[in-house]
Parts: structure tokens; sequence; C-alpha cells
């Protein structure tokens, strides 16, 4: 009996008589990560057998392993959304089975199917959205960072980890072949390098203070449901190292893509819940810092999109890259804010 292959896997996952709730149809969708099946009722995510950096997905026990974490991760909010990892599996004539008896050949992560007209940013690109729809999941994310569990760290550990995600991310953005302006990148590279120099008290107090907790790590607006009850999903489940931060880093980035969505407004609501949920009081500089570090980040993964053979539509992917430089060097261009509250941002 011959092993499926990823082909096989997929094959069988799209096709609507593959699932017990027996689906109209099977809605087919393909990341760099992940193959994602639509029913009509829920959401399958098979994970590919890839290895990039912090990432190994290579073996069928490490996607085990990831599926149940991403299970156990998102359920600290989406608590109803994540239903468990259910196996595929292969009988001795060789048929697939979505939760069968014979032996697993792949997992996979179950969710409810969550309405996509409801997230942040589907709506954010349509329409105005106040205050009184983005409040009620603003608290749940101020509740979760205030719960969430506080990181062993140092000041020095925490810089050094800052700063050589600036160094690799100026690098990658340099490359010629992304074309993108040298000097906007170089100029906001310094700035946050500047900064972690300058400013190494600001972070020792964050330290000091608790505030380096187990987050999201990949807080943005598709990932955000306004519906009934709020929901938060998609956290970065395969890297503990990058959902260790400040939750103003996490912050920061949902303002940015709020920002890149034309409704600025939005982000800056969510850091006003927090600060008033949580207490801690906000620094603008800190806020500013992780604005422009997370720009470079997305610039960089804008970039990579470039040199893959299969992605549709690369301008759209140059431009998003050039949009959060642009952005960058706006942010870094503002006068230094003298207090420390959310409001005078």
């Amino acid at each position: 009996m011959s092993e499926p292959s990823l082909t096989d896997k997929v094959a069988h996952l799209r096709r609507a008589n593959s699932y017990r709730e027996r689906p109209h149809r099977v809605e087919t969708i393909e990341t760099h990560m992940s193959w994602v099946f639509l029913t009509d009722r829920h959401a399958y995510k098979l994970k590919k057998p890839i290895v990039y950096d912090r990432l190994d997905f290579s073996t069928l026990e490490r996607r085990r392993f990831y599926c149940q974490e991403e299970v156990r991760l998102n359920r600290r909010l989406a608590p109803s959304v994540y239903l468990g990892t259910p196996a595929l599996t292969q009988d001795t004539s060789g048929a697939l089975t979505l939760g069968g008896t014979g032996r697993p050949v792949e997992w996979l992560v179950q969710m409810r199917r969550l309405p996509e007209q409801r997230t942040l940013d589907h709506l954010l690109s349509r329409r105005p959205v106040g205050r009184e729809e983005i409040v009620p999941v603003a608290h749940r994310i101020a509740d979760f960072y205030a719960r969430a569990p506080r990181i062993s760290i140092t000041g020095a550990e925490l810089r050094a980890r800052l700063e050589a995600g600036v160094r690799e991310d100026r690098r990658e953005l340099h490359r010629p072949e992304f074309e993108l302006p040298r000097d906007r990148v170089g100029a906001a590279a310094a700035g946050l390098l500047e900064f972690l120099e300058g400013h190494a008290e600001v972070l020792e107090a964050r330290v000091r203070e608790g505030r380096i907790v187990e987050g999201h790590g990949d807080l943005r607006p598709e990932h955000i449901y306004l519906t009934p009850e709020p929901a938060v999903v998609d956290c970065l489940e395969f890297c503990r190292e990058l959902r260790e931060l400040d939750p103003l880093d996490d912050l920061a980035f949902l303002a940015l893509e709020c920002e890149m969505l034309g409704q600025p407004d939005v982000g800056r609501e969510f850091l006003d819940v927090y600060e008033d949920v949580t207490g801690d009081r906000i620094r603008p500089s800190l806020v500013r810092f992780y604005r422009v570090y997370r720009c470079l980040r997305r610039a960089k993964i804008a970039a990579w999109h470039l040199e893959d053979p299969t992605t549709r539509d690369p301008e759209r992917f140059a431009r998003k890259a050039a949009r959060y430089l642009e952005l960058a060097a706006a942010a870094a261009a503002e006068p230094t804010p003298t207090t420390g509250a959310a409001r005078e941002r």
C-alpha cells in the first residue's frame, strides 16, 4: 500500500462526500503553509509538509503536534471556534477517510466556520466601523493580555531579539531584486536601532512591570470577527518566541493594518480600550517603535511573495511593500510625544 501524497490528500478533501456532514460543496483555499477546506458549517486546515525559518512541518508527528497547538492556543481568544484535530486515515485497501479508524496519514484542525463578511478587514474595506462595534472584541483582547502568562526575559534579551529582527528585515529588504527604496529601508532600520540603543530603559521598564506576555503574534483585521461572540483566530502556533511580546507590539501591528485599510482611528480604539481595561499607561514612543518595526516586517513578507512563482498579481505585493515603507518613513518623521496617554498619540 503506497503512502498517499499531498496531492492525494487534497483531492480527497476537496470532495463533498469526504465529510460526514455532507456539505453542498467544498471551497478550497491554498496558502503558503496550509490547505483550507470550507464546508457549509466547518473549516478544516491541513498543514503542508514544509520547512521554513522557525517553522518545521516536515513530519506527520510535527504536523500533529502543531495542529494540537493551534487548537490549544487559539481557544484562548476563540474558545467555541476550534473544535479539534481529526485524523485523515487510510484503511488496508488504501482508501482515505476523514475521522476513520485506519492508520493516520495526516492531521487537520477543525473549526466552526465563521461568516467572512464579519471579519474586521471585510468591514473596514467597505464602510466606517464605529467604536460601539469595536468595544466588545477590544475588551476580549485586552482581557486576554491581562491574563496572559508573563514571560521570563531580561531587558537585554528582549532588545537582542528586536535588534536581530531589525537587522534581518533590513538585509532582506536591501536585496536588489526587490527594487525597494534603500534610503527608506535604511532610515527606518537606523531609527529602530537608535531607539533600542538610546531607550533601553523603556524596554527594561516593560520587563520589570511584567508586560511581556505570550500573546497572539499575528493580530490582523482578517483574524478578528465582529460576531455576537467576538472571536480572534490564527495566532502564530508554530513559534513560541514570535508570540512572546509586549501587547503594544501586537496592538501597534493591528493599528498599522487598520490604517492600511484606510481607518486608522479603529486601531487607536483598540489601544484606548487596552489602556482603560488593563491600566497599562501607553508610551507613544514605544507604540511608534513597534509600528515602524512591523512596517519593515510586513514589507519583507510582501517582498517575499515576489519570489514565489505561484503568486498572483505580484504588482499588488510590490505596492504593499512600498506602502509599508512609506508608512514607516512617515512614522519615523513624527515628533516625539512628551506624554504617555494613548489619546495623545
